[in-house]
């Protein structure tokens, strides 16, 4: 099932304009089926199974970023093809680091391009979604039941400033560096899902989960030795070939077969 995070929009009356929308500003949590979002009770690590009797069509509400995270942890050059696109040797083990929880945005927000890099690139990827605490799991154990779902992820970065800093946490930790949503599906069949990126409808990036290095078990435990997850928290998987650089005006989509996409467009920052 597709759960959602949003707020209903409203619409009032503008002189100039005529009718607008405007977002209702308390977040709720959803199921979505055939375009309909339910709210549901409580959140999304609780009951939330229970669902109420308010309905929207989609079209009538604002999505945002599904969870929000204490932390994003991702995984560096988790496919092959990616690390040798930009000439690294595949690691022997998995290659995290931590994007910051001031770099989520939800679908259809603006990526700003920093005026401090003159190359930002998209990376799409699977993300998975913590839904129980988990600490010190083996590679051995069953990891689904600490997993509440999985959606799209654009792992933004700063390429020049990436391959500037001897850690990354600049060139990945920019504000809006990190859209998320737009749903997180509970029942993904992760052997047979795809990640795609495409830029003004182009098609950038295409592979299938089963190309990662490293898998979803293998990546949670050798995460879970060293940092408790907790629920909301955001494990991205990492990003196949064709990473490539955004430009003002781009519309830049994230699609994870079985989840939905995710679609930002890019802006300038003002310095």
């Amino acid at each position: 099932m597709k759960l959602c995070r949003f707020q209903p929009l409203e619409f009032v009356w503008d002189s100039f304009v005529g009718v607008v929308p405007t977002e209702q500003q308390q977040p709720r949590y959803g199921l979505v089926r055939d375009d309909v979002v339910t709210q549901i009770a409580g959140d999304l690590f609780g009951m939330w199974y229970t669902a109420s009797d308010h309905h929207w069509p989609l079209e009538m509400v604002r999505l945002l970023p599904p969870v929000t995270p204490s932390k994003i942890v991702c995984v560096g050059r988790n496919y092959a093809e990616h690390a040798s696109e930009l000439g690294n040797t595949v690691p022997k083990e998995p290659l995290i680091f931590l994007k910051p929880p001031s770099s989520v945005i939800g679908p259809e927000e603006p990526i700003l391009l920093p005026p401090q890099s003159s190359r930002v690139d998209h990376e799409g990827e699977i993300a998975v979604v913590i839904g129980q605490t988990c600490k010190g799991l083996s590679p051995q154990d069953d990891f689904s039941s600490y997993v509440l779902g999985y959606t799209c992820l654009n792992d933004v970065t700063a390429r020049d400033i990436q391959k500037s800093d001897p850690q990354w946490t600049r060139g990945k930790g920019f504000d809006t560096f990190c859209p998320l949503g737009p749903y997180i599906e509970t029942e993904l069949d992760v052997a047979g899902a795809t990640v795609s990126t495409f830029v003004n409808g182009q098609q950038r990036q295409h592979a299938p989960a089963t190309e990662m290095i490293f898998s979803i078990g293998a990546i949670l435990s050798w995460i879970t030795q060293v940092m408790t997850l907790v629920p909301g928290d955001v494990v991205a998987t990492g990003t196949p070939a064709g990473v490539g650089p955004l430009l003002a005006g781009d519309v830049v989509e994230i699609a994870v077969s079985g989840v939905g996409t995710l679609r930002n467009p890019v802006v300038a920052r003002e310095p």
